[in-house]
C-alpha cells in the first residue's frame, strides 16, 4: 500500500532526466521535420500524434523503455509521418490513400442532403459556418465544403476553371477551361 504514493527517488530522478530529454528530442525532431508535421490535423496527422503522445508518455513512465529506445521510436514516428508526406505531395495515389477528399455539402444555396448525411453534418453546423464567414442566408451561399481536416469552409461566390476553390472537390460542376489560361494573340 506505500507504494501507491512513492516508490522512492529513483524513480522520480528517471522521470526528470528522462522527461527533460525525451521532451527536447521531440521539439528538435518536430523542428526539424518542419511545419508540415505539425500542421491542422487529418485523420493521418492524428494517427501521428497520437502515436507521438503515446511513445512519449511510454518513455516517460515506464521503466523497462531506455531513453534512447523512446528517442527512436519518436524519431521513427516523424520520419515516416514525412515520408509519408513527402511521397503524398508527389503522387497522387498516396495523397489520396492517407487524406480524405473534401466534401461538397451546399451548392448555389441548396443543401446536399445526401452528402450531408452521409458525412453526418447537421443543418445546424452548415448555418453555423455560413456565420463564421459573415453570410447571413443560405441563398447567397455559392458553396460549403467538409475540408479533409473536418473544417467547414463557406464561400460567398466560386468561378469555373482550373483556378476554380471548387477544382479538387467531388461532385462541384465540373470546370470550365479558364480563359485566362489561353495564350493571348500576338
Amino acid at each position: 500500500m506505500d507504494k501507491i504514493f512513492f516508490t522512492g527517488w529513483d524513480s522520480i530522478i528517471r522521470l526528470l532526466i528522462v522527461g527533460v530529454l525525451a521532451y527536447a528530442g521531440l521539439v528538435l525532431m518536430l523542428r526539424a521535420s518542419g511545419k508540415r508535421t505539425l500542421s491542422k490535423m487529418n485523420a493521418f496527422d492524428l494517427i501521428v500524434t497520437v502515436a507521438l503522445g503515446s511513445t512519449l508518455a511510454s518513455t516517460l513512465l515506464s521503466k523497462t523503455v531506455p531513453l534512447l529506445d523512446g528517442l527512436l521510436a519518436l524519431a521513427l514516428l516523424i520520419g515516416l509521418q514525412f515520408v509519408i508526406t513527402w511521397l503524398s505531395v508527389r503522387f497522387t495515389a498516396v495523397d489520396k490513400l492517407v487524406k480524405a477528399e473534401p466534401t461538397l455539402l451546399v451548392y448555389e444555396g441548396r443543401m446536399l442532403r445526401a452528402a450531408m448525411k452521409k458525412q453526418r453534418i447537421t443543418e445546424g453546423e452548415i448555418l453555423g459556418a455560413l456565420r463564421q464567414n459573415g453570410i447571413g442566408a443560405l441563398e447567397q451561399t455559392a458553396a460549403v465544403v467538409l475540408e479533409n481536416d473536418g473544417t467547414l469552409t463557406a464561400l460567398k461566390s466560386t468561378s469555373s476553371g482550373a483556378q476554380s476553390a471548387l477544382a479538387n472537390v467531388p461532385g462541384a460542376p465540373p470546370t470550365k477551361p479558364d480563359d485566362s489560361a489561353k495564350p493571348s494573340p500576338l
